[in-house]
C-alpha cells in the first residue's frame, strides 16, 4: 500500500499550516493579522519583463525550489522522481520544504520581490489565492509555452481557465485537492451537508472548520445561495452572519489547520471540514473516517509552481515543470502524496505503480465529482483587507 507522506510529516498541510500548528479554537484570527500588513507594499506593482534576470540555465545546471513539507516522494532514493529528473537533464536540484504558510512565505519574499530583487529561488509553490496575488503584482515571470508543452497538453480540464491566469502564462499546478466534509462513522451517522455541520445539534461542540478563510467562506457562501466565484459584499455579509450564528451557538469547536486530523481519528471531533489528501492518509489507519461531497459541492484548489522575478535558472525550472507533467512521473508522485493529480493520463500509468489507487476518487476524481466543484473569487487589496478583518472578528471570538 502506497503511503503519501512519511509519518513525521503526515500532519503538515500544503494549504495553510501555521508555524507551530497548535493554534486552534478561536485565536486563529492571527492569520488576518499576518495578511493585512503584507498586502501594503507601496509601489510594489511591477512589470515582470523589466524584472527578468539573465537566464544562466545553459551554463549553470542547477535549480532552486521552495515547496511545502511532505509534498514529494523521498528525494534521496535512486528511484525517486527527483533523481529521475537529475539523471535525465543533468540539472542538480536544491529542493527546500520551507513553505509552511502562504502569508508567512509572502512576508519572507515581499521586500525583495516588491523592489524587483531576486529571492534566490527559481520555483516556488503557492496556493491559488496567493499565486493570484503575486501574479497580479507582477512578481512572477511568464512561462515559455514552447518549453512546457506537457503542461498545455496534459493539464486536466477542471484546472484550466482559472480567472487569475486563464492561459497558463504564469502558473502550473503542482498538486490539487478537494475541500469537503469528513466524519467518523464510528461516532456519528453520515453528515451530508455543510448546513448540517452548522445546525445538527447532535454533533454540537464536536465540529471543526478550517482556518483558511477562502475554504470555509466558500462553503458559507454556498449555504446562503451565493456563488463563491462571483459574489457581492451583501452576500459576503449574509454568509459571515450565518457563520457567526454557528460560532455563537457553540456548534463549532475550533477553526484549525491540519490538527483536525488527530481529533477526528481520536473521536474528539466527529465531523469537520476537511482536505481530501488528509482523509486518504487517515483512512490507511482508520476506515471509519469517511470523506463526503457536501450537498453544497466541493472546493477545488491547487498549489502552483511559479517562477519568481529574478530567477536565474528559468529554463531549468521550465524543464522541471514539463518533466512533472509527463503522466508516468505524475503518477509516481501522486502515489506518494495522495492529493489530486493534475496530469491527464496519470491514472492509466498508476495501474503500473499502485493499482489500489487507480479508482481512488480523491486522487483521480471522476466527472461527476468534478462537476460540483467551485472556486473562490480572486480578491483585490481592499476586499482582502476588509474580508480578512471580518473573518478575524468571527473566528477570533
Amino acid at each position: 500500500m502506497a503511503r503519501g507522506r512519511m509519518p513525521d510529516t503526515a500532519g503538515l498541510s500544503r494549504r495553510g499550516l501555521l508555524k507551530g500548528a497548535g493554534v486552534a479554537a478561536f485565536g486563529i484570527g492571527s492569520i488576518a493579522a499576518l495578511d493585512l500588513p503584507f498586502f501594503d507594499v507601496p509601489g510594489a506593482q511591477l512589470d515582470p519583463l523589466k524584472c527578468a534576470a539573465r537566464d544562466l540555465s545553459t551554463s549553470q545546471k542547477k535549480l532552486v525550489i521552495s515547496n511545502w513539507p511532505g509534498y514529494i516522494d523521498p528525494r534521496k532514493k535512486a528511484t525517486s522522481t527527483v533523481s529521475g529528473f537529475q539523471d535525465q537533464t543533468g540539472i542538480s536540484v536544491d529542493y527546500t520544504d520551507d513553505v509552511n504558510d502562504n502569508s508567512e512565505f509572502y512576508a519572507k519574499v515581499r521586500n525583495q520581490l516588491g523592489s524587483c530583487q531576486p529571492v534566490g529561488r527559481d520555483l516556488m509553490v503557492l496556493t491559488d489565492w496567493m499565486a493570484a496575488r503575486m501574479i497580479s503584482l507582477g512578481w512572477v515571470q511568464p512561462l515559455d509555452p514552447d518549453r512546457v508543452p506537457n503542461l498545455h497538453q496534459n493539464l486536466i480540464k477542471p484546472l484550466r481557465d482559472r480567472q487569475w491566469d486563464p492561459d497558463l502564462r504564469y502558473h502550473a499546478p503542482w498538486q490539487s485537492g478537494l475541500t469537503g466534509i469528513a466524519y467518523n462513522a464510528s461516532k456519528t451517522g453520515e453528515i451530508k451537508s455543510f448546513t448540517e455541520l452548522l445546525d445538527n445539534s447532535e454533533i454540537r461542540g464536536r465540529v471543526t472548520l478550517l482556518s483558511e478563510m477562502r475554504d470555509t467562506m466558500g462553503f458559507m457562501l454556498r449555504v446562503v445561495g451565493a456563488d463563491p466565484s462571483k459574489f457581492t459584499d451583501a452576500e459576503w455579509g449574509q454568509a459571515l452572519e450565518r457563520l457567526r450564528e454557528a460560532v455563537s451557538s457553540g456548534q463549532i469547536r475550533a477553526f484549525t489547520g491540519n490538527e483536525y486530523t488527530q481529533d477526528l481519528a481520536a473521536g474528539n471531533v466527529v465531523a469537520c471540514e476537511a482536505w481530501s489528501g488528509d482523509v486518504i492518509q487517515l483512512q490507511f489507519e482508520n476506515p471509519d473516517i469517511k470523506f463526503v461531497t457536501p450537498e453544497e459541492g466541493l472546493s477545488l484548489w491547487s498549489d502552483n509552481m511559479l517562477v519568481p522575478n529574478g530567477a536565474a535558472h528559468q529554463a531549468n525550472a521550465e524543464r522541471w515543470i514539463d518533466y512533472y507533467y509527463d503522466p508516468q512521473v505524475a503518477a509516481k508522485l501522486a502515489a506518494w502524496v495522495n492529493y489530486i493529480c493534475p496530469v491527464e493520463g496519470a491514472q492509466q500509468e498508476m495501474e503500473k505503480i499502485d493499482p489500489s489507487l487507480v479508482d481512488n476518487k480523491l486522487i483521480f476524481p471522476d466527472d461527476e465529482t468534478l462537476a460540483v466543484t467551485f472556486d473562490f473569487m480572486p480578491l483585490d487589496d481592499q476586499q482582502t483587507i476588509a474580508y480578512e478583518g471580518d473573518w478575524s472578528d468571527v473566528t477570533g471570538g
